[in-house]
């Protein structure tokens, strides 16, 4: 009997203690600045962020447009572009479950453009790097959205080996795409999306900018429409 009480007040003990922690752990996520992070990958939190999330400022970004992947019509009156990683399971929830909401009602019926940037955060993703790197030899050969795609589908799976048979897969010439990947030819690029994403207030992925207005997380389709509608009501 003693020891069942003593096993009884020990659960309890337990309990609290969990509750407690968690508590504050919601607190430190809210006072740092680091709500999104329940939708994103966060690597930093300058005052930007914090003030897109708090006071729901949106600053108007103009953003380089270069030679980057483009899904829609290039004279859209929205452009969105995303900042992804591969390998990170929110930009995968993204791709998988928002972006064809959006592809059907806003991008193939011309209304938005979507431009796809990469933000490898490779002290949390190791593969991320050699992931973009191998998404721009695709783009190299007309075929990034498949192999996009294929990631995505496939992302507990991403690997060098797997990159390299995906390629085979979605019809991209092997012999060529081996080559530019084991060469680093586009790490540079990939470096370059990096650095201007920075530069730009990101701060983890995915991030999206909305004709230049900075949106943090992999937030539900509902959220988009709502922003979307209200730029195309302008």
């Amino acid at each position: 009997m003693e020891n069942d009480r003593k096993f009884m007040y020990l659960m309890v003990f337990l309990a609290v203690q969990s509750l407690i922690i968690s508590v504050v752990a919601i607190q430190q996520y809210s006072i740092n600045g680091k709500v999104e992070s329940i939708t994103g990958n966060v690597i930093a939190h300058p005052n930007l962020a914090e003030n897109l999330v708090e006071k729901k400022i949106e600053p108007t970004i103009n953003l380089k447009i270069g030679n980057d992947p483009v899904k829609g019509d290039k004279n859209a009156p929205i452009t969105i572009i995303e900042f992804s990683d591969f390998e990170c399971p929110f930009c995968s929830r993204f791709n998988l479950q928002t972006l064809p909401q959006i592809e059907k009602e806003y991008i193939s019926t011309g209304k938005v453009k979507l431009i796809f940037r990469n933000f490898p955060l490779t002290m949390m993703h190791p593969n991320a790097q050699i992931a973009a790197e191998a998404a721009e030899c695709a783009h190299e050969q007309g075929k990034f959205w498949e192999f996009h795609d294929k990631i995505f589908n496939n992302q507990q799976l991403l690997s060098l080996e797997n990159l390299k048979r995906w390629a085979g897969e979605v019809g991209l010439n092997t012999n060529k795409f081996n080559q530019c990947l084991d060469s680093g030819k586009m790490a540079k690029e990939v470096q370059k999306d990096l650095s201007e994403g920075l530069e730009y207030g990101v701060t983890g992925t995915p991030a999206f900018f909305i004709n230049g207005k900075l949106i943090s997380g992999a937030l539900p389709f509902a959220t988009f429409k709502q922003m979307l509608e209200a730029e195309l009501a302008k």
